[in-house]
């Protein structure tokens, strides 16, 4: 071995028992050295230490009330018998028992066991039982000897794994890695963070998080590793941020307009959270360096306006703004509200998509260049992915507005910033995020909220129901029918062919992959058949011949999707049955009633957002939620829905509920392209941890900005593989 080199550096080849066939398999999984091998954490634990007796597991099992796994102490009973059951096949059989019980326990073609399972061993089993005639059964469970004054250990680590290894490789790699490089795991972060927040040493934290002495020390080593993600986030963040501010050295500083022609113009006042934000964003274009903020707002809120502001200030100054939006539908109705507005103004505003005629778009073209002449002189283009497209040229762009923007990717927002050397950028987003996850999601971006909603808005009833109000749910729509309104029906499937995501379940044949944690989030009920779009729409048609139902999906192509939907908003069908893509940017004010099936699946924001697309007109509008879950669990969330309109206070329940990971990302921060994945962070439900972590990462980036300091030059040596294994930052 190097003398000079690091014990974390050394490479998994020069292991005990790590061949080529090992080692491949090891570097399938990103495993190349001993500090990769501590840093590939455990996916879940068995907790082995807790025994029960046979008999409790058997009124367990009887009560219906759960399979295992458990662990047991048990003494054989009599020699095991073997039996080739066909040809590759053997099945050993040996019976065991406890003071309070006895069980057959069965192996699939692992004959060896028969020389170890020897009459009147005491072993430790553990795996999941059933009950068949009145007799407990246990397949293919983890045996371990027992013997007095020889300890266990209680919690046993699940490594993820590739093909080629096993968890006993793994463990024992791992117990290597963590003798050889004990005394030089050095620590990184600020001790008073450590302090503060009661941490452990990076040291004790990563031999807990492997061999844990007890739960309370496993949860401490969580709690370690989950703070050291969001400290190495937050400090990227913040380093990049202090980065792109000193790069932007051609500041575009837009003076502050005169308002009163603006206020005039509009049909109603400003609410005092919109008089906030609008001050906001004309403070930052006004700045030394270009405006990068994001509007976040509930539903109804009036971001649109906010950002209209901000379009008549570049305007005035000599610039032009660009809207960019994810679908024609939101395109057209924001230039229908907008162009009417900026009309009153003398500002001249222009609609580009992709069913934009070549003769208009060549007079839009045409419009946007600046030639220096104002014949034909566009100010504003409001479009979608067109307005990105080759050929199209914005000159003298100020002013970029994303709106929805979680419908774009990273690269398809930079394209429409490169249509200037220097832009202004605000991004909106219809998702309330409470303030601690929108530390988590948009780091150094600037943030406004509106969270103040109009005057006069007016309150959606929502209602939880089960399948029992069928015939009663079908009545109330033919009712909004007869009154002249609208109806949407969501449903979280396209079709019926389509395979659940969350109902993975284990299938007992892998005692290896087996774990004492859920496979499947604990609110999301899946014993509940789910409700297929194309097929409910169907059933909805039969039940109310008299009513025009349509249906659209995500898999449709987006002219068909688009079609049906302008058709329902013409008032030409009287039922859209859908999946989630009308969540945003679908405005029917003469749509009075949502309801939702298999209301148990969907995120609690999701559901929000959904009752955002009722209640735009003047008519009383209703939210129905539709499940027949009996997961207490899912049902509080449901009624947390049904308790209050609040996005925001929705948001944090969520939060609360789920933790962040839902909000970002199954797996990381943002749910796009280019940005950070987690492996800890997205499951952090402590809002205290994240703003902790924000604090001491940009106290640090203050203080110390190139990252001298001794243990801030190895916080610079964890950020950099820290980027290099869950993503860049940037947007």
């Amino acid at each position: 071995m190097n003398p000079e080199r690091s014990r974390l550096d050394t490479p998994v080849t020069e292991f005990r028992g790590v061949g080529e066939a090992r080692a491949s398999a090891l570097f399938k999984m990103g495993i190349f050295t001993a500090g990769d091998l501590l840093r590939c954490y455990p996916r879940a634990y068995q907790n082995r230490g807790d025994t029960v007796p046979l008999s409790v597991i058997r009124e367990k099992l009887k009560n219906g009330e759960s399979d295992g796994p458990f662990s047991v102490l048990l003494t054989i009973a009599a020699e095991p018998s073997v039996s080739m059951i066909r040809r590759g096949m053997t099945l050993l059989k040996v019976r065991a028992f406890d003071e309070t019980d006895a069980v057959e326990i069965t192996y699939f073609n692992q004959t060896y066991l028969r020389d170890k399972l020897t009459t009147g061993a005491m072993f430790r089993f553990f795996g999941k039982f059933t009950l068949e005639k009145s007799k407990l059964k246990l397949n293919s469970p983890i045996s371990e000897p027992y013997a007095e004054g020889v300890p266990l250990p209680d919690i046993v680590p699940v490594y993820p794994l590739s093909s080629g290894l096993t968890q006993k490789m793994m463990a024992s790699l791992v117990n290597e890695a963590l003798r050889m490089c004990g005394n030089e795991i050095a620590e990184f972060l600020p001790s008073d963070a450590r302090v503060e927040l009661g941490l452990p040493t990076l040291g004790c934290t990563l031999t807990n998080i492997h061999r844990p002495e007890s739960m309370d020390m496993l949860e401490s080593a969580k709690r370690r590793l989950v703070f050291d993600e969001l400290y190495l986030m937050f400090l990227s963040i913040t380093l990049s941020g202090a980065k792109l501010k000193r790069d932007n050295t051609i500041p575009m500083k837009l003076s502050r307009q005169d308002a009163a022609a603006f206020k005039e113009v509009l049909p109603f006042e400003l609410t005092n959270a919109q008089r906030r934000s609008v001050n906001e964003i004309a403070g930052d274009m006004g700045g030394e360096f270009l405006m990068n903020r994001i509007l976040t707002g509930d539903v109804g809120s009036g971001k649109t306006i906010v950002a209209a502001a901000a379009v008549y200030t570049a305007v005035k100054n000599g610039y032009r703004a660009a809207l960019m939006v994810p679908t024609e539908i939101l395109a057209n109705q924001h230039y229908e509200d907008l162009s009417e507005l900026f009309g009153k103004l003398g500002i001249t505003c222009a609609l580009l998509t992709g069913s934009t005629k070549k003769k208009e778009r060549e007079r839009i073209l045409a419009g946007l260049n600046d030639d220096g002449t104002d014949a034909g002189k566009i100010d504003v283009v409001i479009g979608t992915h067109a307005l990105i497209s080759e050929g199209t040229v914005i000159g003298r762009l100020g002013l970029a507005v994303i709106d929805e923007q979680h419908r774009f990717g990273v690269t398809q927002r930079a394209a429409l910033f490169e249509k200037a050397a220097d832009v202004h950028c605000l991004v909106m987003s219809a998702t309330p995020i409470p303030r601690t996850l929108t530390l988590a999601t948009y780091g150094s971006i600037d943030v406004s909220r509106i969270d103040e909603l109009p005057k006069g808005r007016q309150k959606i009833d929502t209602f939880l129901v089960d399948e029992r109000y069928r015939e009663r749910l079908n009545a109330f729509i033919r009712k909004q029918k007869e009154e002249g309104h609208q109806v949407y029906v969501v449903c979280p499937a396209v079709d019926e062919a389509e395979e659940d995501p969350y109902a993975k379940k284990y299938d007992g044949n892998d005692t290896d992959e087996m774990a004492d944690v859920p496979l499947v989030e604990n609110w999301r009920d899946t014993s509940v058949p789910l409700k297929a779009a194309t097929a409910f729409a169907e059933v909805l048609a039969e039940a109310l011949p008299d009513l025009k139902v349509g249906y659209v999906h995500g898999k449709q192509k987006p002219a068909q999707r688009e079609a049906v939907m302008a058709e329902f908003a013409s008032g030409d069908l009287d039922v859209l049955v859908s999946t989630t893509v009308i969540e945003v940017g679908v405005n029917v004010p003469n749509a009075t009633l949502m309801i939702v099936e298999n209301a148990e699946r969907f995120g609690l924001s999701q559901l929000h957002q959904l009752r955002g697309r009722v209640g735009r007109g003047t008519a009383k509008s209703y939210f129905i939620l539709v499940s027949d879950t009996k997961n207490p669990t899912a049902k509080d969330r449901l009624n947390a829905i049904k308790s209050t309109t609040d996005g925001f206070k929705i948001a944090e329940y969520d939060l609360e509920m789920r933790g962040p990971g839902d909000f970002i990302g199954e797996n990381g921060i943002i749910r796009q392209h280019g940005q950070m994945n987690f492996t800890l962070a997205a499951t952090c439900r402590d809002t205290d941890m994240i703003e902790r972590a924000s604090f001491y990462a940009k106290r640090t980036a203050e203080a110390d900005p190139e990252l001298k300091e001794e243990t801030n030059r190895r916080a610079a040596k964890q950020l950099e593989r820290f980027v290099k294994e869950f993503g860049n930052t940037q947007n």
